[in-house]
């Protein structure tokens, strides 16, 4: 099964979906659509789902393609799914400015996802997802904590 989300958010993502519909799977493909209004004969569409049915479908993917979201891709990571991730783009109107490029070049080039660019070659990074190992995903929070707990120490020193 291939499980499709576009997040929660208000910001609407057809050109993913539309992709995915072009493409001539056997599988079946389940999609979390959130604010995009979808209609398909291809995919089971949910607008939103609880978190027990999303982490259950991101479990039970053998792929999943999402939107560049952050907490999206870290969960993915943290259960070991392998992820094609498309990023939102501001001249789409999809997002308010290109955030999700970077995240996406920031996950894609450490070896944790397969970055989804050109959404023409998806039938493609399907065919990668097959052999392709995401990297572990280690956190970095020890380290910003941190950082963090020696700044507000070098702060409170000041006064």
């Amino acid at each position: 099964m291939i499980f499709v989300t576009l997040g929660t958010q208000d910001k609407h993502f057809p050109r993913l979906l539309e992709a995915v519909e072009k493409l001539n799977l056997k599988e079946k493909i389940i999609a979390q659509t959130g604010s995009t209004d979808f209609k398909s004969n291809k995919m089971e569409i949910h607008k939103f789902l609880s978190q027990d049915e999303f982490n259950k479908y991101m479990k039970e993917a053998r792929i999943v393609i999402t939107h560049a979201g952050v907490g999206t891709i870290i969960y993915g990571l943290t259960i070991h799914k392998t992820m094609i991730v498309a990023p939102r783009l501001k001249k789409y109107g999809e997002h308010v400015n290109d955030h999700q490029l970077q995240i996406l070049e920031t996950f894609s080039k450490d070896g944790y996802i397969i970055p989804l660019n050109d959404f023409s070659t998806l039938n493609e990074k399907i065919d990668e997802a097959k052999t392709f190992k995401p990297k572990d995903f280690i956190s970095n929070n020890k380290n910003f904590v941190e950082k963090l707990d020696n700044e507000i120490i070098k702060l409170t020193k000041k006064k």
